[in-house]
């Protein structure tokens, strides 16, 4: 393996993110190390001493993946916001249409209803269009400040307000299903489409918050 190779294996095993992103950074790094290489060897250095001064001077590893990192966690960010932007909104939609369509009107219910529920219910709802605009002024701030902020930094906060974000929507989805088991566990399956929806936004809820906490953990370990 020559040095060129040997420093892109590091820098590859260094890294953490989505693989597609993470090759595009690989390969725009080789084709700079190749350039540099090819430019050392026409001013009369050996091919291997050409490739060891490319590899120096583009800068150590964990310089490197710092900046390379700082940018994947920004990718991961922003895919987590728009998953959290348009899921969570269309789960909800999409359960009310299906109850709509294959349950009908409220007043089906046979059990009684306690006052508190309404507080849960429209605490949930309310989250349902919070945590949109949320993730849309997180996306806005990452714009914003991406201009003032070194990129570490501009990361670690984002990856902090992604977390919040999203632990925030499936504090409200937990809430609502716990109540809901309190008051009549049936109401979370009303028919077997709306069942199925309830399932699914849990598990997108699940899923960003994995995400999140995935992002903010390689911010953490690697950019810090």
């Amino acid at each position: 393996m020559n040095a060129i190779e040997g420093y892109l294996t590091e820098l590859d095993r260094t890294l953490s993110g989505p693989a597609s992103a993470k090759a595009d950074l690989l390969a725009e790094a080789r084709d700079g190390l190749h350039d540099a290489a090819e430019a050392y060897r026409e001013g009369g250095w050996d091919a291997a001493a050409a490739e060891h001064r490319a590899v120096r001077e583009f800068g150590p590893v964990p310089v490197v993946a710092r900046e390379y990192q700082a940018e994947l966690g920004m990718q991961v960010g922003i895919r987590t916001l728009w998953q959290l932007i348009i899921g969570v909104p269309l789960m909800q939609l999409a359960w009310d249409m299906a109850r709509i369509l294959t349950f009908g009107d409220w007043t089906r219910l046979t059990t009684p209803t306690p006052s508190w529920y309404g507080f849960v219910t429209h605490f949930t709802h309310g989250a349902v269009f919070v945590v949109p605009v949320l993730g849309l002024g997180v996306l806005a701030g990452m714009r914003w400040h991406s201009r003032k902020m070194d990129g570490s930094r501009l990361v670690r906060l984002s990856a902090r307000l992604i977390v919040v974000a999203v632990e925030f929507n499936m504090l409200s989805v937990a809430l609502l299903i716990f109540a809901t088991g309190l008051v009549d566990a049936g109401r979370l399956f009303l028919t077997v489409p709306c069942g199925l929806l309830m399932v699914a936004w849990v598990v997108l809820s699940v899923r960003l918050v994995v995400l999140a906490r995935r992002s903010w953990g390689g911010c953490a370990t690697i950019v810090a």
